[in-house]
Formats: C-alpha cells, structure tokens, sequence
C-alpha cells in the first residue's frame, strides 16, 4: 500500500528561514513531490499536517488538491498495475503526472467500478454516502460483470433510467448526475474520451421554492419560544445573518477573526469570507462554545447527530407560528428572496450565495466583498424596521 502525506521537509532552510512543505510517497518509494508551498516552522501544525500561519487558507487548498490528486492516482495505480513488477521512477512518475513513462508499455484500463470507488474518497462524507447509493442502483442494472467506460452509450442509459422504476424527475436526476460525475473524472484522467451525455438530456422538475418573506423573518426572530427552541431559533436567524450558510460550515466554524467568519464551504470547497454584523454577533456569544465558536460540536460526536435536534426544534417553532415549513435551508433562500426584494443586484446575490465564479471574467476579476457586506447590513436593516 502506498503512502501518500504532508510534511515539512526542515533539511535546509530557505532564504526567509522558512522550509518548503512536500508530498511524501511511502514505501516502496520513499520519495518527496514539491509543492511550491513554504512555511516557517511556528507556522506547521505537525499533528494535522497543515499551515497554521500567514496565508494559511490559501496554503492548505493548495496542499489539499494536490494531496487528493496524488492520492487518488496511488489508489488507481494499486487497482489496476502489479506494482511490484514497476520501478520507484515509474512509480513516482504516475504520481506525478498521471500517466506511465512513454516507455512503459502496460496500458491502464480501470473500469467504471474502479474510478467510483476513487470518486467516493475524494467527496464529502454526505457525497460519498449519495456516491454509493448510485453505484448500488448501477450494480443492480449492469449488463456485465464489469462495466467500462466505453460500454456507456445512450441505450445503456436508457436501460439505467428504466431500471430505476418510479421515482421522481429529480431522484432520478441525480442518479445521473453522480454517473456523470465519475465520466467526466475519467476524462479529465485520460481514461477516457467516451462522453454519453453529450445528446441526453437529464430529466428535471423546478425546485420548490423555500423561502419565507421578511415579516415571517421577523416573526421569528421575534417569538416567545419554550427555553429548549431558543437555541434551534437564534441558530436559524444566524444563519440567515450570515448569508445561509450550510449548517455543517455554521457548525465547524472556530472562531470570528478581525470581525468576519472565514471557511471553506464543505459543499464546494469554495473559501468564504463574511462579515459578523452586531446581530450575528449577539447570539454567537450567547451560544458560545469551547472548542468551537459554537456550543453544539462539545456536545455532539458530529454536525449531524445535532442538526436532527436542530430540525426538531424548528419543527416545534413551525408548529407554534402556524408556517407551511422550516428548515436551515429556508434561511439562505429567504436572504436571496429580500434581497433581490430590495434590488439589490443579481451579481451581488450570487457572489453571496457563492454562485458563479466559472466564467472566463470570474477567473480575472474578484469580486469586491463589500459589496456583500452591504448588501447584508440592507437585508438585516430591512428586517429591523419593519
């Protein structure tokens, strides 16, 4: 099994005094990757194997892709090669670079099976966990006992889609968007040039709108609420304080730093940045916690046996206001809602929400946060005059 991690490579310092931070291939190689990454020795978390210091965000996103695309290359070179009968150089050469040495002759033919499975590591644990669930939904379909990516035409499918039975548009939707998925991971590895969605039109049904109007808001950041849904409400108007944020980076946020909360989105491993305003910060300190800015992870192993709670809880404050629904999603769609209310620009809602950002002029031009800013503070001072 070969081994891939960080460290900090302290045989000799840089310039600066900082040293560079490398990838490591274990046995049977035992060799370092470069990344470009530098840092001091005070800025190197040893235990967690990530930059703690100056410009750590963009550091640790740098380690992190490349991490998982070395990993995953490992994995596929063990799945599908006797490694044994390789070189170190070729070794760390696929690594590397994703492809033999031209003078390898053995050519890589992992199947459908054996990229999902790579797929699924490189996904979040609710991801993977959907991951798997159409992979199930494949092996009960497929035709042969292995499937390879050239197998995959429209009929074939087609025959997927039939096999699904009854379900609805959007489940079925996203049974094809995971297969998707996993294509066009095979492409951008060069596995593969066959791309069967280029003519098939994946089934969809409109959304459900989710979002509550600002009097509704107001109401509940309002209500008299029994002591045990205080902390299931405050949480839900923060997250709509702080633009909808998912409920899983509200939870694994650790501190406020220089009046703003910044992260990665677990979603879309996109970096965040917003601003605390006094209302947010009200109730952060009211819910403070140890180890986290906030209190639910001291008490709970994971996000997840907590957010059940927080349903709960906001089940109840449906219940007593007499509203249709209510859930942690409502909070980020009903600050889309007033906002787009109160014209404030579609670009400025989208950039909030952390949509775009794929374009050819979203690559060369950064959007200006304060404009989020502002746009918050409208929606929040919306809220308060009513």
């Amino acid at each position: 099994m070969i081994s891939i991690s960080l460290a900090l490579f302290t045989k000799r310092p840089l310039q600066d005094g900082s040293y560079p931070v490398k990838v490591y291939i274990g046995r049977p190689v035992r060799e370092y990757i470069n990344t470009n990454v530098n840092a001091l020795p005070s800025e190197w978390s040893e235990q967690l194997k990530l930059c703690t210091g100056r410009d750590a965000q963009r550091k640790n996103q740098i380690l992190s892709t490349l991490l998982s695309q070395y990993t995953v290359r490992s994995l596929q070179l063990q799945d599908t090669m006797d490694i044994s009968a390789m070189t170190k150089e070729e070794i760390k050469h696929y690594i590397l670079n994703g492809r033999l040495p031209e003078n390898k002759k053995q050519e890589l033919k992992p199947s459908l099976e054996d990229l999902w499975a790579q797929v699924i590591a490189l996904k979040s644990p609710r991801n993977a966990q959907m991951l798997k669930d159409t992979l199930r939904k494949v092996n009960l379909y497929k035709k042969a006992s292995t499937v390879m990516f050239e197998d995959i035409n429209k009929l074939w499918l087609d025959g997927f889609v039939a096999s699904l039975g009854p379900l609805a548009p959007n489940t079925i939707s996203i049974h094809l968007r995971n297969l998707r998925t996993v294509i066009n991971y095979a492409i951008d590895c060069e596995i593969t040039t066959n791309y069967p969605f280029r003519r098939y039109r994946i089934p969809h049904a409109e959304t459900r709108k989710r979002a509550l109007d600002a009097e509704v808001i107001k109401r509940i950041r309002n209500a008299e609420v029994p002591k045990w849904v205080a902390p299931y409400r405050d949480l839900f108007m923060l997250t709509f304080y702080l633009i909808g944020i998912n409920s899983v980076d509200l939870l694994h946020l650790k501190c406020v730093t220089n009046g703003r909360v910044e992260y990665t989105r677990a979603k879309t491993h996109k970096p965040y940045s917003i601003k605390v305003e006094p209302e947010a910060l009200e109730i952060i300190e009211k819910w403070k916690g140890k180890d986290w800015l906030l209190y639910p992870l001291d008490n709970y192993k994971n996000y997840r046996g907590f957010y059940m709670s927080w349903c709960n809880g906001l089940k109840a404050l449906k219940e007593q206001l007499e509203l249709p629904e209510l859930s942690t999603y409502w909070a980020r769609h009903s600050w889309a809602t007033i906002a787009s209310a109160l014209d404030i620009p579609k670009e400025t809602i989208a950039a909030a929400l952390g949509h775009g950002g794929h374009s050819v002029t979203d690559i060369y031009i950064k959007f200006d946060d304060s404009k989020i800013d502002r746009a918050n503070r409208m929606v929040i001072d919306y809220i308060n005059s009513l």
